[in-house]
């Protein structure tokens, strides 16, 4: 997990503005007016998303948001970070799953301690997903072990619908994600024990396939409930599930300076034997204070091996 947040920035008033965009454009996605709030006073505050006027920041395109080109620089990086997350969907919701790690690739330590993996901008970066999907789905793993609520407090909007997958119901009622904050799912295997219910949570029984949850018939059951936006938010076994089964449309590795020694694995997928039946996504990089993020787009053309070399070398911070 990561750690609390910290202060707003200096720059609050474009941050707060570029938010609001975003917010707005996820919401069109859904079908609703885009008509933005900006946040900001006079001739140079943003216009409502995708008028043609230079004072728009976000504009829309086939696939979805793009960024104008003269959005300000202060709050580029957040927009061009967010805008594919706001992108309507089709027949099933656009998937995006999120990781935190240490520099050698953990999770958690082996005692299961994660908090914190990464630090402050990235719990941010997580509630910022929260409030731009329409549900968080998350294992019974990470239930048991972080015990979180899931929903969005650091910063302005809506919580998602939870969804909590625990095939044999195996989870207690004592969680604090079977509270009233926010609507909640428990989806659980058809074959396990049914008829108690489970604090405020609403129980459905979706099939197994070879003894797992049938990841496709939980998109489909989210799709019919109007989610068009899902973020997986873990744990590791979750995510590497969803990304096993073809089913993520983008997939975020925050890599933190922390060296833990062992732990518990993030990504655990099947083993190839040679690099180049291996997965290398198209890509960007961003920072978020000491961390590294890398937002990888699964669903645009992979490369089986790196271009050739440029010589280049560019200091991030």
């Amino acid at each position: 997990m990561s750690s609390p947040a910290r202060s707003a920035p200096t720059d609050e008033p474009l941050q707060r503005a570029a938010w609001r965009a975003l917010l707005a454009a996820a919401a069109a996605a859904r079908g609703a007016p885009a008509e933005p709030e900006s946040g900001l006073a006079g001739a140079g505050a943003p216009v409502p998303l995708g008028r043609p006027d230079s004072n728009a920041w976000l504009v829309p395109g086939a696939a979805g948001w793009s960024v104008a080109p003269g959005v300000p620089a202060a709050v580029r990086a957040m927009l061009e970070l967010y805008a594919p997350v706001c992108a309507p969907a089709d027949e099933r919701p656009l998937t995006i799953a999120h990781l935190g790690q240490s520099l050698d690739g953990w999770i958690a330590t082996e005692s299961g301690d994660s908090y914190y993996v990464t630090g402050p901008d990235n719990v941010v970066h997580l509630h910022r997903l929260r409030a731009l999907c329409d549900a968080v789905v998350v294992g019974a793993g990470t239930i048991a072990s972080d015990d979180p609520l899931l929903t969005v407090r650091h910063v302005e909007g809506d919580s998602p619908l939870r969804v909590v997958i625990d095939p044999r119901r195996r989870l207690g009622t004592d969680r604090r994600v079977f509270a009233a904050d926010a609507p909640t799912v428990l989806i659980y295997g058809d074959d396990a024990p049914c008829g108690r219910a489970h604090g405020d949570a609403e129980i459905v029984a979706l099939p197994l396939r070879a003894g797992r949850l049938d990841l496709e018939a939980l998109l489909a059951e989210l799709r019919e409930r109007g989610c068009r936006a899902v973020f997986v938010e873990g744990g590791g076994a979750t995510v590497s599930s969803f990304v096993e089964a073809d089913l993520l449309d983008r997939l975020q590795i925050a890599i933190a300076p922390l060296l833990t020694g062992t732990g518990r694995p993030g990504l655990s997928l099947r083993a190839r034997d040679r690099i180049a039946e291996c997965l290398r996504p198209t890509h960007r990089v961003f920072t978020m204070g000491g961390d590294v993020l890398f937002d990888c787009d699964l669903r645009a053309p992979s490369h089986s091996a790196p271009g050739a070399a440029s010589g280049e070398l560019n200091r991030v911070v």
